[in-house]
Protein backbone atom coordinates (compact mmCIF):
# COMPACT_ATOMS: atom_id res chain seq x y z
CA UNK A 1 0.00 0.00 0.00
CA UNK A 2 1.68 3.48 -1.15
CA UNK A 3 1.51 6.17 1.34
CA UNK A 4 -1.72 7.90 -0.91
CA UNK A 5 -3.71 4.96 -0.10
CA UNK A 6 -2.12 4.68 3.03
CA UNK A 7 -3.32 7.97 4.01
CA UNK A 8 -6.78 7.23 2.52
CA UNK A 9 -7.31 4.31 4.57
CA UNK A 10 -6.12 6.31 7.32
CA UNK A 11 -8.75 9.25 6.98
CA UNK A 12 -11.53 6.30 7.27
CA UNK A 13 -10.77 5.85 10.72
CA UNK A 14 -10.72 9.81 11.93
CA UNK A 15 -13.58 11.17 13.49
CA UNK A 16 -15.28 14.09 11.70
CA UNK A 17 -16.08 15.75 15.01
CA UNK A 18 -13.00 15.66 17.11
CA UNK A 19 -10.83 15.04 13.99
CA UNK A 20 -8.61 12.00 15.81
CA UNK A 21 -8.78 8.40 15.50
CA UNK A 22 -11.88 6.89 16.80
CA UNK A 23 -12.17 6.25 20.32
CA UNK A 24 -15.17 3.67 20.96
CA UNK A 25 -16.45 4.26 17.49
CA UNK A 26 -20.21 3.89 16.77
CA UNK A 27 -22.00 3.25 13.39
CA UNK A 28 -25.75 5.38 13.79
CA UNK A 29 -28.83 4.30 11.30
CA UNK A 30 -27.57 6.45 8.23
CA UNK A 31 -24.30 4.88 8.51
CA UNK A 32 -21.65 7.62 9.45
CA UNK A 33 -19.66 6.57 12.60
CA UNK A 34 -18.58 8.91 15.42
CA UNK A 35 -16.87 8.77 18.97
CA UNK A 36 -18.72 7.25 21.17
CA UNK A 37 -18.01 10.31 23.95
CA UNK A 38 -17.84 12.91 20.90
CA UNK A 39 -21.90 11.62 19.72
CA UNK A 40 -22.47 11.84 23.01
CA UNK A 41 -21.55 15.66 23.58
CA UNK A 42 -23.71 16.36 20.63
CA UNK A 43 -26.46 15.01 21.53
CA UNK A 44 -26.73 16.89 25.06
CA UNK A 45 -27.06 20.06 23.11
CA UNK A 46 -30.83 19.01 23.37
CA UNK A 47 -32.69 18.99 20.16
CA UNK A 48 -34.75 15.98 19.46
CA UNK A 49 -34.95 13.74 17.75
CA UNK A 50 -31.04 13.52 17.31
CA UNK A 51 -29.68 13.99 13.68
CA UNK A 52 -26.70 12.53 12.26
CA UNK A 53 -23.43 15.43 12.94
CA UNK A 54 -22.60 14.79 8.80
CA UNK A 55 -25.75 14.44 6.57
CA UNK A 56 -28.46 15.58 9.64
CA UNK A 57 -30.34 12.82 8.95
CA UNK A 58 -33.17 11.82 12.01
CA UNK A 59 -31.33 8.83 14.32
CA UNK A 60 -34.62 7.13 15.75
CA UNK A 61 -32.28 4.98 17.89
CA UNK A 62 -31.18 6.54 20.94
CA UNK A 63 -28.56 3.92 21.89
CA UNK A 64 -25.91 2.00 19.62
CA UNK A 65 -23.54 -0.67 19.60
CA UNK A 66 -19.18 0.07 19.21
CA UNK A 67 -18.67 -0.93 15.83
CA UNK A 68 -15.77 -3.87 17.09
CA UNK A 69 -13.49 -4.00 13.55
CA UNK A 70 -13.75 -0.29 13.53
CA UNK A 71 -11.94 -0.10 17.10
CA UNK A 72 -9.56 -2.71 16.30
CA UNK A 73 -8.47 -1.02 13.09
CA UNK A 74 -8.23 2.65 14.64
CA UNK A 75 -6.42 1.41 17.75
CA UNK A 76 -4.21 -0.42 15.31
CA UNK A 77 -3.81 3.37 13.41
CA UNK A 78 -2.50 4.96 17.06
CA UNK A 79 -0.26 2.67 17.65
CA UNK A 80 1.80 2.43 14.61
CA UNK A 81 1.54 6.13 13.69
CA UNK A 82 4.63 8.36 14.00
CA UNK A 83 5.79 9.64 18.09
CA UNK A 84 5.84 13.00 17.60
CA UNK A 85 6.72 14.25 20.93
CA UNK A 86 8.56 17.46 21.34
CA UNK A 87 8.49 17.85 24.50
CA UNK A 88 11.30 17.97 26.44
CA UNK A 89 9.75 15.99 29.23
CA UNK A 90 10.43 12.91 26.46
CA UNK A 91 13.76 13.06 26.82
CA UNK A 92 15.75 11.06 29.99
CA UNK A 93 18.26 13.84 30.60
CA UNK A 94 20.42 10.90 32.07
CA UNK A 95 20.69 8.81 29.03
CA UNK A 96 19.57 11.09 25.96
CA UNK A 97 17.21 9.10 24.84
CA UNK A 98 13.53 9.09 23.83
CA UNK A 99 11.18 7.89 26.57
CA UNK A 100 9.16 5.46 24.15
CA UNK A 101 8.38 2.71 27.69
CA UNK A 102 5.48 3.19 30.04
CA UNK A 103 6.10 1.91 33.60
CA UNK A 104 2.87 0.22 34.85
CA UNK A 105 4.41 0.46 38.52
CA UNK A 106 5.57 3.86 38.81
CA UNK A 107 2.95 5.39 36.20
CA UNK A 108 5.93 6.91 34.73
CA UNK A 109 7.36 7.29 30.71
CA UNK A 110 10.96 5.83 30.75
CA UNK A 111 13.71 5.57 27.89
CA UNK A 112 15.13 2.15 27.37
CA UNK A 113 18.27 1.74 29.51
CA UNK A 114 15.74 2.95 32.54
CA UNK A 115 13.55 0.03 32.12
CA UNK A 116 16.41 -1.69 32.68
CA UNK A 117 18.17 -0.16 35.93
CA UNK A 118 17.88 -2.23 38.88
CA UNK A 119 15.28 0.36 40.28
CA UNK A 120 13.04 -0.92 37.40
CA UNK A 121 14.26 -4.14 36.06
CA UNK A 122 11.15 -6.06 38.08
CA UNK A 123 8.43 -3.54 36.73
CA UNK A 124 6.34 -4.17 33.85
CA UNK A 125 7.25 -2.03 30.94
CA UNK A 126 4.49 -1.83 27.76
CA UNK A 127 4.86 0.75 24.48
CA UNK A 128 3.51 4.02 24.69
CA UNK A 129 1.36 3.38 22.11
CA UNK A 130 0.01 0.01 23.93
CA UNK A 131 -0.05 1.98 27.24
CA UNK A 132 -2.11 5.04 25.70
CA UNK A 133 -4.80 2.12 23.97
CA UNK A 134 -5.61 0.74 27.94
CA UNK A 135 -5.73 4.07 29.19
CA UNK A 136 -8.04 4.92 26.43
CA UNK A 137 -10.21 1.77 27.01
CA UNK A 138 -10.27 2.68 31.04
CA UNK A 139 -11.50 5.86 30.45
CA UNK A 140 -13.96 4.88 27.90
CA UNK A 141 -15.45 2.52 30.70
CA UNK A 142 -15.62 5.23 33.10
CA UNK A 143 -16.84 7.79 30.93
CA UNK A 144 -19.58 5.38 29.95
CA UNK A 145 -20.49 4.61 33.46
CA UNK A 146 -20.75 8.13 33.98
CA UNK A 147 -22.78 9.11 30.92
CA UNK A 148 -24.97 6.59 31.91
CA UNK A 149 -25.02 8.08 35.35
CA UNK A 150 -25.82 11.66 33.35
CA UNK A 151 -28.68 10.01 31.47
CA UNK A 152 -30.11 8.79 34.73
CA UNK A 153 -30.19 12.40 36.72
CA UNK A 154 -31.09 14.08 33.48
CA UNK A 155 -34.27 11.82 33.12
CA UNK A 156 -34.65 11.93 37.02
CA UNK A 157 -35.00 15.61 36.59
CA UNK A 158 -36.87 15.58 33.40
CA UNK A 159 -39.22 13.69 35.32
CA UNK A 160 -39.46 15.73 38.16
CA UNK A 161 -40.13 18.77 36.20
CA UNK A 162 -42.60 17.43 34.49
CA UNK A 163 -43.95 15.81 38.04
CA UNK A 164 -43.65 19.29 39.21
CA UNK A 165 -45.50 20.85 36.59
CA UNK A 166 -48.37 17.87 36.42
CA UNK A 167 -48.68 18.35 40.03
CA UNK A 168 -49.11 22.23 39.96
CA UNK A 169 -51.70 21.91 37.59
CA UNK A 170 -53.25 19.47 39.50
CA UNK A 171 -53.16 20.96 42.60
CA UNK A 172 -55.10 24.22 40.63
CA UNK A 173 -57.69 21.86 39.25
CA UNK A 174 -58.44 20.34 42.64
CA UNK A 175 -58.54 23.70 44.37
CA UNK A 176 -61.35 24.39 41.97
CA UNK A 177 -63.35 20.94 42.64
CA UNK A 178 -63.19 21.66 46.39
CA UNK A 179 -64.09 25.13 45.95
CA UNK A 180 -67.36 24.20 44.30
CA UNK A 181 -68.35 21.66 46.17
CA UNK A 182 -67.64 23.72 49.41
CA UNK A 183 -70.09 26.06 47.40
CA UNK A 184 -72.69 23.54 47.00
CA UNK A 185 -72.71 22.70 50.63
CA UNK A 186 -74.49 26.08 52.19
CA UNK A 187 -76.80 25.23 49.36
CA UNK A 188 -77.55 21.52 50.02
CA UNK A 189 -77.77 22.61 54.07
CA UNK A 190 -80.25 25.06 53.03
CA UNK A 191 -82.28 22.85 51.22
CA UNK A 192 -81.90 20.39 54.17
CA UNK A 193 -82.67 23.17 56.19
CA UNK A 194 -86.01 23.62 55.57
CA UNK A 195 -87.03 20.01 54.98
CA UNK A 196 -86.08 19.82 58.45
CA UNK A 197 -88.24 23.23 59.60
CA UNK A 198 -91.04 22.21 57.17
CA UNK A 199 -91.28 18.73 59.18
CA UNK A 200 -91.01 20.26 62.64
CA UNK A 201 -93.76 22.50 62.22
CA UNK A 202 -96.05 19.39 60.51
CA UNK A 203 -94.96 16.72 63.54
CA UNK A 204 -96.02 19.95 65.62
CA UNK A 205 -99.03 20.73 64.66
CA UNK A 206 -99.54 17.00 64.77
CA UNK A 207 -98.62 17.22 68.42
CA UNK A 208 -100.78 19.88 69.00
CA UNK A 209 -104.03 18.69 67.49
CA UNK A 210 -103.78 16.28 69.51
CA UNK A 211 -103.12 17.38 72.53
CA UNK A 212 -106.33 20.17 71.66
CA UNK A 213 -107.98 16.77 71.02
CA UNK A 214 -107.59 15.42 74.26
CA UNK A 215 -108.64 18.70 75.76
CA UNK A 216 -111.70 19.23 73.98
CA UNK A 217 -114.75 17.94 76.39
CA UNK A 218 -117.59 19.90 74.55
CA UNK A 219 -119.27 17.28 72.76
CA UNK A 220 -118.93 15.48 76.07
CA UNK A 221 -122.58 16.90 78.29
CA UNK A 222 -123.64 16.09 74.51
CA UNK A 223 -123.54 12.39 75.36
CA UNK A 224 -126.45 10.84 76.73
CA UNK A 225 -125.10 7.49 76.65
CA UNK A 226 -122.12 7.40 79.58
CA UNK A 227 -121.10 3.64 78.31
CA UNK A 228 -119.80 4.72 75.38
CA UNK A 229 -117.30 7.69 76.67
CA UNK A 230 -113.59 6.97 76.63
CA UNK A 231 -111.37 8.07 78.49
CA UNK A 232 -108.70 10.45 76.49
CA UNK A 233 -105.33 8.67 76.45
CA UNK A 234 -102.25 10.91 77.46
CA UNK A 235 -100.40 12.56 74.23
CA UNK A 236 -96.57 11.77 74.57
CA UNK A 237 -95.49 15.02 73.28
CA UNK A 238 -92.15 14.10 71.81
CA UNK A 239 -90.19 15.33 68.33
CA UNK A 240 -88.25 13.52 65.73
CA UNK A 241 -84.57 13.93 65.85
CA UNK A 242 -83.50 14.86 62.19
CA UNK A 243 -80.30 14.06 61.21
CA UNK A 244 -77.81 16.89 60.40
CA UNK A 245 -75.67 16.17 57.34
CA UNK A 246 -71.89 15.91 57.98
CA UNK A 247 -72.39 17.53 61.56
CA UNK A 248 -70.37 14.40 63.27
CA UNK A 249 -67.63 14.58 60.60
CA UNK A 250 -67.05 18.21 61.24
CA UNK A 251 -66.99 17.80 65.15
CA UNK A 252 -64.44 15.15 64.92
CA UNK A 253 -62.31 17.52 63.79
CA UNK A 254 -62.10 18.61 67.76
CA UNK A 255 -62.74 15.45 69.07
CA UNK A 256 -60.78 14.79 72.94
CA UNK A 257 -59.89 11.08 73.40
CA UNK A 258 -60.40 10.47 76.71
CA UNK A 259 -62.14 13.16 77.74
CA UNK A 260 -63.22 11.60 80.97
CA UNK A 261 -60.96 10.57 83.98
CA UNK A 262 -61.30 6.33 84.83
CA UNK A 263 -61.92 7.50 88.27
CA UNK A 264 -65.55 6.81 89.53
CA UNK A 265 -66.26 8.71 92.76
CA UNK A 266 -69.78 8.58 94.68
CA UNK A 267 -71.85 12.00 94.28
CA UNK A 268 -74.93 13.47 95.30
CA UNK A 269 -76.00 16.37 92.80
CA UNK A 270 -78.51 18.73 94.63
CA UNK A 271 -80.77 20.29 91.51
CA UNK A 272 -82.22 23.70 92.17
CA UNK A 273 -85.95 24.18 92.44
CA UNK A 274 -86.99 25.24 88.91
CA UNK A 275 -85.14 22.47 87.37
CA UNK A 276 -86.89 19.69 89.95
CA UNK A 277 -89.78 21.24 88.74
CA UNK A 278 -89.12 20.91 84.85
CA UNK A 279 -88.61 17.62 85.54
CA UNK A 280 -91.30 16.23 88.12
CA UNK A 281 -93.82 19.10 87.41
CA UNK A 282 -96.16 19.31 90.21
CA UNK A 283 -95.27 16.52 91.80
CA UNK A 284 -91.60 17.92 92.16
CA UNK A 285 -92.06 18.49 96.26
CA UNK A 286 -92.75 14.70 96.93
CA UNK A 287 -90.22 13.61 94.71
CA UNK A 288 -86.86 12.95 95.84
CA UNK A 289 -84.31 15.45 96.33
CA UNK A 290 -81.73 13.39 94.44
CA UNK A 291 -83.18 12.09 91.08
CA UNK A 292 -80.69 10.06 91.10
CA UNK A 293 -80.93 7.71 93.96
CA UNK A 294 -78.14 7.01 96.63
CA UNK A 295 -75.83 5.22 94.19
CA UNK A 296 -74.68 7.91 92.02
CA UNK A 297 -71.29 8.30 90.40
CA UNK A 298 -69.46 11.07 89.01
CA UNK A 299 -66.85 11.43 86.61
CA UNK A 300 -64.60 14.46 85.96
CA UNK A 301 -62.51 15.19 82.86
CA UNK A 302 -58.91 14.61 82.77
CA UNK A 303 -58.22 18.38 81.84
CA UNK A 304 -60.05 21.44 81.94
CA UNK A 305 -60.27 23.94 78.74
CA UNK A 306 -59.70 27.62 78.83
CA UNK A 307 -60.19 27.99 74.96
CA UNK A 308 -60.75 26.62 71.63
CA UNK A 309 -63.14 24.10 70.57
CA UNK A 310 -63.35 20.34 72.02
CA UNK A 311 -65.97 17.47 71.40
CA UNK A 312 -65.94 14.12 73.11
CA UNK A 313 -68.23 11.19 73.32
CA UNK A 314 -70.27 9.60 76.02
CA UNK A 315 -72.23 6.12 76.81
CA UNK A 316 -75.64 6.30 78.04
CA UNK A 317 -76.43 2.98 77.65
CA UNK A 318 -76.28 1.33 80.92
CA UNK A 319 -78.13 3.84 82.75
CA UNK A 320 -81.75 5.59 82.37
CA UNK A 321 -80.36 8.33 84.92
CA UNK A 322 -77.83 10.52 84.28
CA UNK A 323 -76.03 14.35 84.07
CA UNK A 324 -73.99 15.37 81.31
CA UNK A 325 -71.95 18.41 80.32
CA UNK A 326 -69.57 20.46 81.39
CA UNK A 327 -68.49 22.07 85.22
CA UNK A 328 -66.27 25.34 86.61
CA UNK A 329 -63.09 23.41 87.28
CA UNK A 330 -63.94 22.46 90.72
CA UNK A 331 -64.69 19.05 92.29
CA UNK A 332 -67.25 20.03 94.80
CA UNK A 333 -70.94 19.11 94.97
CA UNK A 334 -72.20 22.33 94.58
CA UNK A 335 -69.82 23.43 91.59
CA UNK A 336 -71.46 24.87 88.46
CA UNK A 337 -72.51 23.12 85.64
CA UNK A 338 -73.83 23.01 82.02
CA UNK A 339 -75.62 19.81 81.89
CA UNK A 340 -78.39 17.92 79.48
CA UNK A 341 -79.83 15.89 81.94
CA UNK A 342 -82.16 12.41 81.47
CA UNK A 343 -84.47 11.36 84.63
CA UNK A 344 -86.80 8.28 85.15
CA UNK A 345 -89.93 8.87 87.32
CA UNK A 346 -93.06 6.26 87.08
CA UNK A 347 -91.83 4.73 83.77
CA UNK A 348 -91.70 7.97 82.20
CA UNK A 349 -88.70 9.42 81.14
CA UNK A 350 -87.75 13.32 81.03
CA UNK A 351 -84.83 14.73 79.28
CA UNK A 352 -84.28 18.33 80.52
CA UNK A 353 -81.42 20.54 80.14
CA UNK A 354 -80.32 24.01 82.84
CA UNK A 355 -79.11 27.51 82.53
CA UNK A 356 -82.37 28.11 82.06
CA UNK A 357 -84.26 24.78 83.04
CA UNK A 358 -86.07 23.71 79.61
CA UNK A 359 -87.50 20.48 79.41
CA UNK A 360 -86.44 18.72 75.94
CA UNK A 361 -89.13 17.32 73.71
CA UNK A 362 -86.84 15.11 71.62
CA UNK A 363 -86.18 11.59 71.60
CA UNK A 364 -83.79 10.63 74.59
CA UNK A 365 -80.81 9.08 73.48
CA UNK A 366 -80.02 5.46 74.09
CA UNK A 367 -76.32 5.48 72.82
CA UNK A 368 -73.54 7.76 72.84
CA UNK A 369 -74.70 11.69 73.39
CA UNK A 370 -71.59 13.52 72.00
CA UNK A 371 -70.73 17.09 73.91
CA UNK A 372 -69.19 20.24 71.81
CA UNK A 373 -67.52 23.51 73.78
CA UNK A 374 -67.00 26.39 72.02
CA UNK A 375 -65.15 27.57 74.79
CA UNK A 376 -64.01 30.97 72.57
CA UNK A 377 -67.79 31.97 71.59
CA UNK A 378 -69.38 30.50 75.00
CA UNK A 379 -71.52 28.07 74.07
CA UNK A 380 -72.26 24.14 74.59
CA UNK A 381 -73.96 21.57 72.52
CA UNK A 382 -75.42 18.08 72.85
CA UNK A 383 -75.85 15.87 69.71
CA UNK A 384 -77.24 11.99 69.41
CA UNK A 385 -74.63 10.64 68.25
CA UNK A 386 -76.22 7.72 66.52
CA UNK A 387 -78.86 9.67 64.82
CA UNK A 388 -76.60 12.53 64.10
CA UNK A 389 -78.60 14.50 65.63
CA UNK A 390 -78.69 17.99 67.69
CA UNK A 391 -80.36 17.21 71.01
CA UNK A 392 -79.82 21.00 72.38
CA UNK A 393 -77.75 23.85 72.26
CA UNK A 394 -77.16 26.47 75.05
CA UNK A 395 -77.23 29.97 73.37
CA UNK A 396 -73.78 31.83 73.56
CA UNK A 397 -72.28 33.50 76.50
CA UNK A 398 -68.86 34.07 78.08
CA UNK A 399 -67.08 31.69 80.23
CA UNK A 400 -64.67 33.45 82.30
CA UNK A 401 -62.67 30.38 84.38
CA UNK A 402 -61.96 26.69 83.28
CA UNK A 403 -64.59 23.92 82.16
CA UNK A 404 -64.12 20.58 82.80
CA UNK A 405 -65.91 17.55 81.41
CA UNK A 406 -68.58 16.12 83.50
CA UNK A 407 -70.71 13.23 83.43
CA UNK A 408 -72.99 11.48 86.69
CA UNK A 409 -74.95 8.49 86.33
CA UNK A 410 -77.40 6.50 89.10
CA UNK A 411 -77.42 2.61 89.18
CA UNK A 412 -80.73 1.45 87.83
Amino acid sequence: MDSDDLQVFQNELICCICMNYFIDPVTIDCGHSFCRPCLCLCSEEGRAPMRCPSCRKISEKPNFNTNVVLKKLASLARQTRPQNIKSSDSICVLHEETKELFCEADKRLLCGPCSESPEHMAHSHSPIGWAAEECREKLIKEMDYLWKIDQETRNNLNLETSTFHSLKDYVSVRKRIITIQYQKMPIFLDEEEQRHLQALEREAEELFQQLRDSQDVRNVSARTDLAQMQKPQPVNPELTSWCITGVLDMLNNFRVDNALSTEMIPCYISLSEDVRYVIFGDEHLSAPTDPQGVDSFAVWGAQAFTSGKHYWEVDVTLSSNWILGVCRDSRTADANFIFLISSKTSNHYSLSTNSPPLIQYVQRPLGRVGVFLDYDNGSVSFFDVSKGSLIYGFPPSSFSSPLRPFFCFGCT
